[in-house]
């Protein structure tokens, strides 16, 4: 038997009991276990299993509502379950991992360029309006100058962050980044993030310690991931606490009488 079938077989015989009895995450309640909402579609629609995963990316990506929902551990559990579904077809989800991948792409891609809609139709219609506690002119300016500043950056770095990959790219749209601009950067995270998490989740799925630790696995993953925008504001905070810092006073006479240096005299 070939290596790779070999850890799919152990993978399908191991996983299900594990995943679906494991408890529930620390980051949420049982019911947005991605494990829990994986064997649920697979028990509901079998084989669309992954049409219920492109749903849930979509949401979790586009609509404001969907913050809540699992991304990073969706993305990971589903390639367990990929592998799983390539050994036993009737416990995971029997599609290929070269098809999973790009679909939950494709479902974050829509999920994104839903959400930039959304901030660039809504946007006006919440901030054109006389201020208010809430909302104000200046905090549309402030987003539109961030997004000029660091927009693409923030873009491609958002999609590794829960919660902030949900609002980014409503916020982008309400800062009015131009769209060619945002569809790149959004495309390169998503990439990443969509492939790489799944793939991760395909390969390593088969290790015993990261089935029970998915949570801690992945935010690791989120803080590889964000690691250099925080150095880099690091950076930006302490540049701005040295140029904000008052110039150095020119010593007295008496001062430079005292060091020995001689003073310069008087025009």
């Amino acid at each position: 038997m070939p290596l790779a079938t070999a850890a799919t077989a152990g993978l399908s015989a191991a996983l299900p009991q594990v995943l679906p009895g494991a408890p529930a995450p620390a980051l949420g309640p049982e019911w947005l276990d991605a494990a829990s909402i994986i064997t649920a579609f697979v028990s509901w629609i079998g084989p669309w299993a992954i049409v219920g995963v492109m749903l849930v990316i979509f949401a979790e990506t586009g609509l404001l509502v969907g913050f809540f929902l699992p991304g990073d551990s969706l993305l990971f559990t589903l390639g367990m379950f990929v592998a799983i579904g390539e050994a036993d077809p009737n416990q995971g989800v029997p599609v290929h991992i070269w098809v999973a991948a790009p679909l939950v792409w494709l479902a974050a891609i829509a999920g994104n360029q839903t959400g930039y809609a959304i901030g660039r139709k809504a946007g006006p219609a919440i901030f054109n309006r006389p201020d208010s506690r809430l909302f104000k002119k200046e905090y549309v300016d402030r987003t539109a100058a961030f997004f000029e500043r660091h927009g693409g950056k923030a873009v491609t770095l958002a999609q590794f962050v829960p919660i902030v990959r949900t609002f980014t790219p409503v916020m982008a749209g309400v800062g009015k980044m131009h769209y060619r601009h945002f569809l790149i950067f959004n495309a390169i995270g998503a990439t990443f993030w969509a492939f790489a998490i799944t793939w991760l989740g395909y390969f390593l799925g088969s290790i015993e310690w990261i089935q029970k630790n998915i949570d801690t696995m992945i935010l690791g993953i989120v803080f590889v991931s964000v690691l250099p925008m925080l150095v880099s504001a690091l950076r930006s905070w302490l540049s701005s606490r040295r140029d904000g810092a008052p110039p150095a006073q020119e010593p007295s006479p008496e001062a430079r009488e005292k060091a020995g240096v001689a003073a310069r005299p008087e025009s």
